[in-house]
Formats: structure tokens, C-alpha cells, sequence
């Protein structure tokens, strides 16, 4: 019978510290946890005080990857606050923003992080020898991302144009018209790294376990930035205002980040979450990659998120180029944003690559914040990641130590987590 003592610290390939503790004897399993020892970021409590002009630019800095949709989610916090009506034009450069990182992550995230482990590699760099044309096929398409958010948010990382109201700088036509061409050129690219995840996904393990999956949801069309509240586990949707009585945020003693439950003992959010509630929203080519991978509604195995994310890079191409389209018909309009200070409360909610993204802020007659409540996607995650530790380590305990230990790494990438965005100030009654 296996004797496992498995102490992984800490998880490589993810952003933040994150532990994995197996421990059994004689077959016998007697710990299995997912250990998240990060310090408190404290970014609730530093942006009590501030101008509500200044909230997205603060709270940008939670993610250097997510650093968008983290300026999004504020963004439409304060202007919900305040009242702010935002113009078509400002609503689409926003998503074509907000589309550019998912483009940059989810390239960055399946062939940076996940592809040396298909490949039984223990970093990227051995596949600039190995599989050159890959790498540059991934470097190629994850600049498109890139690319995107600095032309409509000013710079690659922590957009500064993104202002209450509007933007304080706006891409031109013929800025747009470049962007579409870099676009349309991804499309094959994104082609070669599905075939290349399709050769490679016999490796991904076959594990499923009955999960609740939550995200973002509209009937309009597959959605990262509006909508409502959707669960697999009913048929309700929940306004984004509720979102506390979705997270439903506790302390677990073996990490640092607040976890979350809602119907069951954990929800999954993500990728293969919004697959699973908008899966007949895909466009064609996204659709296509979908269904060569065999990806279906109701997939339960927290492996396939990577391949939700290739579904969802092909997606978010699909429905730039169309907002392009929209605005080149238009042409783009000179706006000047316009906000002004008053009391009030509001909510944000986008869908970050990892997961659906909640912000909530409330301001003075001054504009001043007086309360902020931020939830992350991978802290809504880390419950998932527990039970799916509890029912895979029994299924694999027999197996080679080494073995267990790199197809748990493998599960905890699968989610694409960012640890240290997760943990958040925790509030502590001594009694």
C-alpha cells in the first residue's frame, strides 16, 4: 500500500505562493490540502479616502495581468455610484479593451504555463529549442492582446486613459482599421495553438467531479462584461448588486484568502464556467474549435478549462472584430468624459480571464470612498480547487509519488489562479 508525502511549496507556473499537502500511509490518506499562505494585499482598505477619480487607477495595481479588467470593474463601480450613463462608443472600446487581455492571458496562461506539462517540460524555455515554431506562434498572438490594450487603455499594463464618464484619449479610425488587421492575422494563429492543445490533449487527465459553475450571463450574446449572475445549479439569475449572497466569502484556516460556497460546499468560476452557462452563444469559429476538442456543455473535468480558454481566445477575436466593424461605421466620436462628485453606492462586475470579478464601492457627497469590497476570482476558486483534491488524490493514490504530485500541479494550473489578487482583507471579531 502507497506511502504519499507529498509538500509542495510552492506551486510553480501560477502567480502567488500556493502549497500542496498529501500525506497517506499504508494507503490510508490522512491530510489532503490546498494551502494558500500569500500575505492581505489591504487594497479595500487603501482606497478608503480616495477621490473617486483615482479608485481604478489604485485598484489596477491588485493584477499586473488582470490590471484591465480590474480598472473595468472599478470603473463601472463608480459610475454606478454616481449615476453615469457611459456612450455606446466608450461601451465598445471598453470590451475591445477588456477582449485585448483575455486575448493576452489566456494565450499567455495555456502556452506559457500549461503547455510544458503536456509537453514534459518543467518550464516554457526548453520549447524555444524544442517546438520553435510554437513558441512564436504563441509570443506572435499574445502581442495581439498586448497591443490591444495599450492602443485604447494607453500602455500594455494598468491602462491610465480609462476615466469616469469616458477615456481621456481615444484610438483613431485608422489606429482601429490597423488594430483589425492584427486581429484577422491571429485568427490562424489561434488555429495552430488549438491543433497543437488538440495533439496534446490525450495527456489531460480524465477527471470529473459534479461542480456548481457561476459566471457572467445575457441573451444577447457570450458575455465577459455585462449581464447577470448565473449558476448551473438553477435556473434564477442573480443581479450583480447581490453578488454577496453568490460568493457567500468564509475564513478556511489553511489559507489566507477568504473561500466561497454558494449551493454546494464550492463553485468553480472561470473559463470552462462561462462555457458551460453560454456554450450556444459561441460564434462560429470559436464554435468550430469547441466542437473539434469535443467540448460540451455540462463538461465537468477542471483540466478543460484550458481548453475552454482556446474556445474563448478564438471568441473574443470573432466579437473584436465586429465591435471594430461597428465603430469604423460610426467613426470614432470625440467625447470628453464628464463625472461629478455625490454620495452613492455601486457595483462592478466584468469577467476577469479567471473568473467572474466582482467591485464594490460606496462615496461621500464629496466623492470621497468611504467603503470597498472587492472579490477575486481565484478566491472564489480556491474552495474548488480543495474538493477537487479530495476526490482526485483516492482515484491516483496508488500512483508514483512524483507522479501525484505533478497531476495536483497540473489541477491547480488548470485554474489559471492568481493567489496573491485573492487574498484580501479579512475582517477578525475577537470574542
Amino acid at each position: 500500500m502507497a506511502n504519499v508525502d507529498i509538500n509542495v511549496k510552492h506551486v510553480t507556473r501560477v502567480e502567488g505562493h500556493g502549497n500542496i499537502r498529501v500525506k497517506a500511509s499504508d494507503g490510508t490518506i490522512e491530510k489532503v490540502e490546498w494551502q494558500v499562505p500569500e500575505a492581505p494585499r489591504f487594497f479595500e482598505a487603501m482606497v478608503k479616502g480616495k477621490s473617486y477619480e483615482d479608485i481604478q487607477t489604485i485598484v489596477s495595481r491588485i493584477c499586473g495581468i488582470c490590471s484591465v479588467t480590474h480598472s473595468l470593474a472599478a470603473i463601472k463601480g463608480v459610475e454606478d455610484a454616481l449615476g453615469i450613463t457611459v456612450s455606446p462608443q466608450t461601451d465598445k472600446l471598453r470590451i475591445l479593451m477588456h477582449y485585448a487581455e483575455q486575448i493576452e492571458s489566456h494565450v499567455l496562461h495555456v502556452g506559457y504555463l500549461v503547455a510544458p506539462d503536456l509537453l514534459g517540460q518543467k518550464s516554457v524555455v526548453p520549447l524555444v529549442a524544442s517546438h520553435p515554431d510554437v513558441v512564436k506562434t504563441i509570443i506572435t498572438a499574445h502581442k495581439t492582446g498586448n497591443d490591444g490594450m495599450e492602443l485604447i487603455g494607453g500602455r500594455m499594463t494598468h491602462p491610465v486613459t480609462v476615466k469616469p464618464g469616458g477615456f481621456s484619449k481615444l484610438p483613431t479610425n485608422q489606429e482601429l482599421l490597423g488594430y483589425k488587421k492584427q486581429l484577422e492575422a491571429t485568427i490562424p494563429l489561434l488555429s495552430t495553438i488549438a491543433d497543437v492543445v488538440l495533439s496534446l490533449a490525450g495527456k489531460l487527465p480524465a477527471f470529473d467531479r459534479p461542480t456548481e459553475y457561476i459566471s457572467l450571463t445575457m441573451p444577447e450574446y457570450y458575455t465577459f462584461y455585462h449581464g447577470k449572475i448565473k449558476s448551473t445549479d438553477i435556473d434564477e439569475l442573480t443581479d450583480i448588486h447581490q453578488f454577496e449572497s453568490v460568493a457567500n466569502e468564509y475564513v478556511s484556516p489553511q489559507s489566507t484568502a477568504k473561500w466561497c460556497k454558494w449551493h454546494r460546499e464550492s463553485f468553480a468560476v472561470g473559463a470552462l464556467a462561462r462555457f458551460n452557462n453560454n456554450a450556444e452563444q459561441l460564434l462560429p469559429l470559436a464554435k468550430s474549435v469547441a466542437e473539434k476538442f469535443g467540448l460540451k456543455k455540462g463538461n465537468c473535468n477542471p483540466y478543460f478549462n484550458n481548453v475552454a480558454q482556446v474556445v474563448e481566445a478564438v471568441q473574443v477575436v470573432e466579437h473584436s472584430l465586429q465591435l471594430i466593424d461597428d465603430l469604423l461605421t460610426a467613426g470614432i466620436k470625440p467625447e470628453k468624459p464628464v463625472s461629478k462628485p455625490k454620495a452613492g453606492e455601486g457595483v462592478g462586475c466584468v469577467e476577469a480571464p479567471r473568473g467572474i470579478l466582482y467591485h464594490r464601492y460606496a462615496f461621500d457627497d464629496d466623492g470621497k470612498c468611504i467603503k470597498a469590497n472587492i472579490c477575486i476570482p481565484t478566491g472564489q476558486n480556491h474552495g474548488n480547487i480543495q474538493k477537487d483534491f479530495e476526490a482526485f488524490v483516492p482515484q491516483i493514490i496508488d500512483r508514483p509519488q512524483e507522479e501525484i504530485t505533478l497531476l495536483l500541479e497540473m489541477l491547480v494550473r488548470s485554474y489559471d489562479p492568481c493567489i496573491s489578487c485573492s487574498t484580501h482583507f479579512l475582517n477578525v471579531e475577537f470574542v
